[in-house]
């Protein structure tokens, strides 16, 4: 398989495609829309809820993180997380403009 050079696309097309990426899969979706039902969850209310195994659920929520989508705070052995809304605000104005300057149609 070759390279996928993305040195030649720009930061911000780079960084959509990663979220993009991060988000496109269906058990994310489904922790981002418990998690942002909730005031703050614990890792084990996510499992109950999402019906995946807790390492699954961990690893999903790895790569929410690490994106910055979510936050999570440390309490003992509970971990609350919550949506970055600066974030999601980000995201959402970068899925914004990307939409609202496709206005060509060509057929």
């Amino acid at each position: 398989m070759g390279t996928t050079k993305t040195q030649i696309f720009s930061k911000k097309h780079n960084e959509l495609a990663r979220t993009l990426k991060v988000l496109a899969h269906p058990g994310r979706l489904a922790i981002l829309e418990y998690i942002s039902r909730q005031k703050a969850c614990i890792c084990n209310d996510i499992v109950e809820e999402i019906g995946l195994a807790q390492p699954t659920i961990s690893q999903h929520l790895k790569e929410l993180k690490s994106i910055d989508l979510i936050e999570g705070e440390i309490d003992g052995k509970k971990v609350c997380y919550g949506i970055n809304l600066k974030k999601w605000d980000a995201i959402q104005k970068h899925l914004d403009a990307f939409f609202n300057t496709t206005r060509v149609h060509c057929c």
